[in-house]
């Protein structure tokens, strides 16, 4: 089966259009990524992974339109919004785990640093 064909029944088998699949191929992506390799969202290895992954889809997509059909602003509009949703989510989740990461984890204390929550937090 070829990777065109692949994205065909993806896209028949779960009633998605193909730009719902890129945001949940990217996200499925970044975290298979992170977990395979212990790696945190907020380390950019996962995110990177996400956008060689967006980008190889998207030469696949472009070198194989057929011969009689010419590239033209349509197919690159496309190829921009297909990397557009692709790459939004794990971009969003790379910042806030990154430089926001109480939003994901929540904080157990106000104003105490990491590594002093058990000593100013009572343990039950």
């Amino acid at each position: 089966m070829q990777w065109f064909e692949i994205k065909n029944w993806l896209e028949l088998s779960t009633g998605l259009d193909r730009d719902s699949l890129h945001i949940y191929a990217g996200v499925a992506v970044q975290l298979t990524v992170a977990v395979i390799f212990r790696r945190s969202l907020a380390n950019p290895i996962p995110w990177m992974f996400v956008v060689v992954v967006a980008l190889a889809n998207e030469y696949y997509d472009y070198s194989h339109i057929p011969v009689t059909m010419n590239a033209s602003q349509e197919t690159y509009d496309e190829a921009v919004r297909d990397i557009w949703n692709t790459l939004l989510l794990p971009s969003a989740l790379l910042v806030i785990a990154r430089f926001y990461p109480n939003l994901l984890t929540g904080m157990r204390n106000r104003g105490a640093p990491p590594e002093k929550l058990d000593e100013v937090a009572p343990s039950i």
